[in-house]
């Protein structure tokens, strides 16, 4: 298991216990449950004892985040998770809205006339579907700084270090030749030409980097001027220009022309974010290092840890130590958002057909929380635990585990944890 964040009766942070310590500090009362994800106690006297800083390391993802807390003195990862963003909600519900407002007015009904050319973008700024994991990214970071000494942050900055690629002397002749660089050259190639062969096109076999125009008639080592080719294809062609080598085929010479001189348009869009995330950690005024995708590749493979995000987090930049990683369970958190502030549902036309509560809170309790239901009569007898549906009549649905469960009353229910946009579950070791 992870270990388990604690606060004195002071709110002081010390250092993460063991969850078995944790067991019994609350079996002999002497500390309280302060909060269930992530999981930390509150001890019930004050407690002075020194404090180790733990590094935070952050693996950003375009559908998921990695993060990791790491003690570098002694290799072990206190904490880890996985992040899961909620940014094509976010896309599909702005396409929605703006297609039911389109709609709206070409109809000879009353209808808001469109507003042109009155709104301007600041400067820096990110479309709300990449916002929201910029703004994800930064709420955990708050959370866990409240839980755990946190001294330094690690982050992925960019998933290959094309400045590297491009002009291999950037870091200096021992790096451009080093094991890494060849990490980060070898995955790029990969993901820009969709693992596979790039004149016959075969896959699943041993792929090697090959020279689009021959190092012996003058070609160079860029990014731009690589391929991939089986053992094959990469004989056949041996020192031979590819315009020769492709004389009877134009329209692939074309397309592996145009595909060489074209960056990887999705690791492009990440960085973008990850430039934005980079200036909200420097925001923290902790050190912030950086590092790329090779080299988390690198320090994975070097340790033989399975690929994961949480793992690619711990693996992230220069400092990583020799991880322990033994009973750790990743905390799985999903963005759900807070709910819609729309008051009127429509149907596929745009026509209103239903409205929403106005109330947000029924019974103390509102959609999204986390409660525990033992229901001792009715139908339903049992015990669940779950996020909430709520109803103004007090008749709640409860989504657990094993499925939905409706129609259980506000009566049965106890809190465990408020609704605060995300739901949690815990992933395996």
């Amino acid at each position: 298991m992870s270990k388990v964040f604690v606060l004195d009766a002071e709110n002081r942070l010390l250092n993460p216990i063991h969850s078995a310590q944790a067991r019994q500090l609350l079996r002999n009362k002497k500390a309280a449950i302060y909060r269930r994800f992530p999981f930390t106690i509150i001890l019930k006297e004050s407690h002075l004892s020194p404090v180790q800083p733990l590094r935070l390391k952050l693996d950003p993802g375009a559908k998921a985040t990695g993060i990791a807390l790491v003690n570098d003195a002694t290799g072990e990862v206190v904490f880890a998770a996985e992040l899961k963003h909620r940014g094509f909600t976010i896309r599909d519900a702005l396409t929605s809205r703006r297609q039911l407002r389109r709609g709206r007015r070409t109809r000879k009904t009353r209808y808001r006339k469109p507003r042109f050319l009155n709104r301007t973008r600041l400067e820096g700024w990110l479309a709300p579907s990449l916002q929201s994991r910029v703004d994800n990214i930064k709420t955990w970071i708050n959370r866990l700084s409240k839980l755990a000494l946190i001294g330094a942050i690690s982050q992925e900055l960019v998933r290959f270090d094309m400045q590297l690629m491009r002009n291999p002397e950037i870091e200096g002749k021992e790096y451009q030749q080093g094991t890494l660089a060849g990490y980060e050259t070898r995955e790029y190639l990969l993901e820009k030409w969709n693992r596979q062969c790039t004149y016959c096109g075969v896959k699943d076999v041993p792929l090697q980097i090959e020279h689009i125009h021959p190092k012996a008639k003058g070609g160079s080592n860029s990014i731009t001027n690589l391929t991939l080719s089986c053992e094959k294809c990469n004989l056949k062609k041996g020192t031979n220009d590819i315009r020769d080598f492709l004389k009877k085929d134009p329209n692939k010479l074309q397309k592996i022309l145009l595909q060489a001189k074209k960056p990887l348009a999705d690791a492009a869009a990440v960085n973008t974010t990850r430039y934005a995330l980079l200036e909200v950690l420097k925001a923290t005024g902790l050190t912030v290092e950086c590092g790329s995708g090779g080299l988390t590749k690198f320090n994975r493979n070097n340790q033989n840890l399975p690929k994961n995000h949480w793992l690619d987090a711990a693996c992230v930049g220069k400092s990583t130590p020799f991880l322990v990683i033994k009973g750790v369970k990743p905390l799985l958190i999903t963005a759900n958002g807070h709910g819609t502030r729309q008051s009127c549902r429509t149907d596929k036309y745009g026509f209103p057909n239903r409205h929403c509560s106005r109330t947000k809170f029924h019974f103390g309790f509102q959609t999204g929380d986390i409660v525990k239901a033992v229901v001792k009569t009715g139908k339903t007898v049992g015990e669940y635990i779950g996020r909430i549906a709520t109803r103004a009549t007090g008749s709640f649905n409860i989504s657990t585990r094993n499925g939905l469960v409706q129609g259980i009353s506000h009566k049965y229910c106890s809190a465990i944890h408020k609704k605060d946009g995300y739901s949690y579950a815990l992933g395996k070791i």
